[in-house]
């Protein structure tokens, strides 16, 4: 998807019709469009957001769009400078290097305060999403495998942290996955994964659900870490350093 040219665009196929309900306003919806053209790749790293083609291609008017594209700068999915707009903010291994050592630190606190803290049905929790994670497809031959597959692992990532009690906390891990996201999407449309990730996320949600901290978090540490070391040395001649 490229929205650099001043051309007209028409809406594509992938976008569902953008309606206020009063409960999920236009740019509430616009936000979560535009977030996943960034991390999937539709929209380029660094490209100029040209506001009318998206406004064209969104079918909104120019206050929701603006809104939606403000709310991703602090997601560090888009940029702003003064007289020259908005853009898709750039990748490069040192950022990749970057997320991935934040990740690290702050999942692994998260997953400590939730083993300690979280109520009994947050096991039960984390053994449902792992295994909607381990029982789904993901083939680099059929896309949408992949798309549905990255939305399970999400999902429990997220849901092993989810019983820490801290929302900032949450709001940073949450960001972080978005951040590294961008970088595992590009590397699975050529691949269906570089190892048996199930096995590493058994070992964690088997960790988490007997409440063993120490042994959770050193399986999450390392998955994390291995994951980031194998993306940026499969994307190095690829992106900026």
């Amino acid at each position: 998807m490229e929205l650099a040219s001043d051309a007209p665009v028409s809406p594509g196929s992938w976008q569902a019709a953008l309606v206020d309900d009063g409960k999920n306003t236009i740019a509430s919806q616009l936000v979560e469009r535009l977030r996943e053209a960034i991390v999937s790749g539709q929209l380029e790293a660094g490209a100029r957001i040209n506001l009318l083609r998206a406004r064209q291609a969104f079918s909104v008017s120019l206050s929701p769009l603006r809104e939606a594209l403000a709310r991703l700068i602090p997601d560090g999915l888009v940029t702003f400078e003064d007289n020259r707009g908005y853009r898709v903010a750039p990748v490069s291994v040192s950022d990749l290097r970057e997320i991935t050592r934040l990740r690290e630190e702050f999942e692994t606190l998260a997953l400590r305060q939730a083993i300690a803290n979280a109520p009994p049905e947050w096991e039960g929790d984390v053994t449902r999403a792992l295994h909607r994670l381990n029982t789904a497809e993901r083939n680099a031959a059929a896309p949408s495998t992949l798309e549905h597959w990255e939305a399970l692992h999400r999902d429990f990532h997220l849901t092993l942290l989810a019983g820490c009690g801290m929302p900032l906390l949450l709001g940073f891990c949450r960001t972080l996955l978005n951040l590294n996201d961008r970088y595992r999407r590009s590397f699975l449309v050529r691949t269906s994964g570089d190892r048996n990730v199930s096995v590493e996320h058994s070992e964690i949600a088997q960790g988490a659900a007997a409440r063993d901290a120490d042994f959770a978090c050193a399986r999450l540490r390392e998955h994390i870490h291995r994951t980031g070391s194998n993306l940026a040395s499969h994307l190095a001649d690829r992106i900026a350093p």
